[in-house]
């Protein structure tokens, strides 16, 4: 069921560092052609840090671990017609020989399987706002807690409840580490307003302790937190607003589940006459130079 590509088996084998990305965000978080030309544009941003790119999805029923740039056109065509694939639609995706697009907790579960132990992506799920009557809480966050997999982003989305995202992380011993900073960023902002467990200055340090951690069989994957650069954040007030406004009108709409951040995704991009969605992209690209960092120095 597992296919590497050649290029990604022969850095793993060669012990050169290799990044994971997830394919949700090609087929369900922007739209086409935006997608297939920021998922190229982060697969080069890895290659220019040193790192080899493994976007995973499953094609026709194949856990994909590298795809052509062709395949990454297709699944970008093929747009929300893919199946949005969590821990629980592997094994239907996989039997019905279907095309889906991995959340963060299926990349993670895959890139497992292939021994890749870096990936890049923009924002993990959570524990969503008004989960004491919805109970919605993201696969991400169980996939942290069991699979050994360092997840490099730019906090969790802030459309969740962040401070009850950390609170589980905790109880589930997943570090929580900001790089180069004492806060964990919130996706379109730098600063959340919630501290890390451990601020950590250099990739050197990170890789360092993925290596104890593993080392003492302390199984679980440890969450990097990595603000934008200034530039390109918007202000926590002005998004928290739109946010809210996003939240009351999807409740009204009767929308939940796993079309929930789509959905949010989507109005805040509206909303903000599309300056989400270019901070979106930018954070996703500054991510990626950072795993590359600490996937290079994993190797030595």
């Amino acid at each position: 069921m597992l296919d590497i590509a050649t290029e990604v088996s022969a850095a793993l084998d060669a012990n050169k560092p290799v990044v994971a990305l997830e394919s949700t965000i090609i087929s369900h978080g922007m739209p086409y052609p935006r997608n297939v030309e920021t998922a190229m544009a982060v697969e080069a941003a890895l290659r220019d840090g040193g790192a080899i790119p493994a976007t995973i999805a499953v094609l026709d029923g194949k856990l994909k671990v590298g795809l052509s740039p062709d395949e990454i056109q297709s699944l970008g065509q093929l747009g929300l017609d893919a199946i949005k694939c969590s821990r629980r639609d592997l094994p239907f995706v996989v039997a019905r020989r279907m095309n889906g697009a991995t959340t963060v907790a299926a990349t993670m579960i895959i890139a497992a399987m292939a021994s890749i132990r870096v990936f890049a992506t923009g924002g993990i799920g959570g524990v969503h706002r008004g989960v004491e009557e919805t109970m919605d809480v993201s696969a991400d966050l169980e996939e942290l807690a069991n699979t050994n997999v360092a997840v490099v982003c730019a906090g969790v989305k802030s459309i969740l409840d962040i401070g009850r995202t950390l609170e589980y992380l905790e109880t589930k011993g997943v570090p929580v580490i900001g790089y180069q900073t004492d806060n964990l960023p919130a996706f379109y902002s730098r600063d959340s307003g919630f501290p890390v467990d451990y601020r950590v200055d250099t990739a050197e340090e990170i890789a360092a302790a993925i290596k104890a951690k593993w080392a003492m069989k302390l199984n679980g994957g440890l969450l990097i937190g990595v603000p934008l650069p200034e530039e390109h954040a918007m202000p926590k007030e002005e998004i928290d607003s739109v946010i809210v406004d996003a939240i009351a009108e999807m409740q009204q709409q009767g929308i939940s589940g796993k079309e929930t951040t789509p959905y949010l995704l989507g109005s805040i991009v509206e909303r903000t006459g599309g300056k989400s969605l270019d901070t979106n992209i930018q954070l996703i690209l500054n991510n990626a130079r950072v795993a590359a960092e600490i996937a290079a120095k994993m190797t030595l």
